[in-house]
């Protein structure tokens, strides 16, 4: 998926700053950790190990630069109220983050969820995914996109559009479609955003911009309303093995549950289960990688590149 550009640490080319993982940890400066050896197996994602180094190399360097980020966004809202004249409502900052299936975009948020939320300014930090505003499977099989689910057509983009304008705004009480992983389709539960200081918007094409066509102007897009994005990056035979893996651990963790998407493929053996995920991959999700998410990369403030172990080895901050 990567290009492997020779880059001396810390190189810095027009537009962006790579660093190397050693000279991005050294910018930790003196902050604290908040999360402990305990919280690990809780913020890890499946068939990923996340060590304690990793948390105090790279993520907490990056909540960091998140922190001041936001501060300096806050005074923005209110220098633009005190213009104004008036008191402008709540605006959280809100941050994308973006990559393919399986390169751990979920960790990557946990992470800095947490650490943002244990920081000592104890802000409110909500997480929202956004399979959540996937349509129904029901409604998929009806436009006949069940087999591309994850492409851009497969999800209520107008909804999630209204639902980051209303963040925005600073409304409170915000109501997000909730997804199972488990049934494999969104269900009737909602998660209640309810004005934090700061909103995580993890998706597989956050940082896309829709085509414009004769028919379909879009002014508006999903990227729009973030402060900041993330996209999490890795070479593409490694997040192919990752997909493959999981797939694996997927059915054999719904082995004994008949409600479960997986249990249908529990009956088939090794080799067939990876041969199944080998086409999945290279029939869904390859082409959507392709396609419509590694080309929205570019576009993110910050890349954290990948490597085999899962651990991140490389750092590319937009200067912009």
């Amino acid at each position: 998926m990567t290009e492997d550009q020779p880059a001396s640490a810390g190189a810095e080319r027009w537009g962006e700053r790579r660093f190397e993982r050693d000279e991005w940890a050294a910018l930790r400066a003196h902050e604290s950790v908040p999360i402990h050896e305990e919280d690990l197996e809780e913020l890890e994602g499946i068939n990923e190990h996340l060590s304690m180094r990793e948390v105090e190399d790279i993520y907490v360097p990056l909540a960091r630069l998140v922190h001041l980020r936001a501060g300096v966004t806050r005074s923005l809202h209110d220098a633009t109220g005190a213009f104004l004249g008036r008191f402008r409502p709540h605006v959280p900052f809100v941050i994308g983050v973006a990559g393919s299936v399986a390169v751990g975009k979920s960790t990557t948020s946990r992470v800095l969820q947490t650490l943002l939320a244990r920081a000592p300014e104890r802000r409110r930090v909500d997480l929202v995914t956004t399979d959540g505003f996937l349509l129904a499977n029901d409604e998929l099989e009806r436009r006949g996109l069940l087999q591309r689910k994850g492409f851009p057509e497969s999800y209520d983009t107008p909804r999630l559009v209204r639902f980051l304008a209303d963040l925005k705004a600073g409304r409170p009480a915000l109501e997000v479609p909730v997804y199972s992983h488990v049934v494999y389709d969104v269900t009737d539960e909602v998660q209640v955003v309810d004005q934090p200081d700061i909103v995580i918007v993890e998706g597989l094409n956050v940082l896309q911009v829709p085509p414009t066509t004769a028919e379909h102007h879009p002014s508006v897009f999903v990227s729009d309303f973030f402060d900041f994005s993330v996209y999490v990056d890795a070479d593409e035979a490694h997040v192919e093995e990752w997909y493959l893996q999981r797939f694996l651990t997927l059915v054999e963790g719904s082995r004994h549950d008949d409600a479960a998407f997986f249990h249908r493929f529990a009956g088939l053996d090794e080799e067939s289960a990876l041969s199944l995920a080998r086409s999945i991959w290279r029939s869904v999700n390859l082409p959507n990688l392709h396609a419509n998410v590694l080309p929205t990369r570019d576009r993110a403030d910050l890349v954290l590149r990948k490597g085999a172990d899962h651990d991140v080895h490389q750092v590319v901050l937009r200067l912009r």
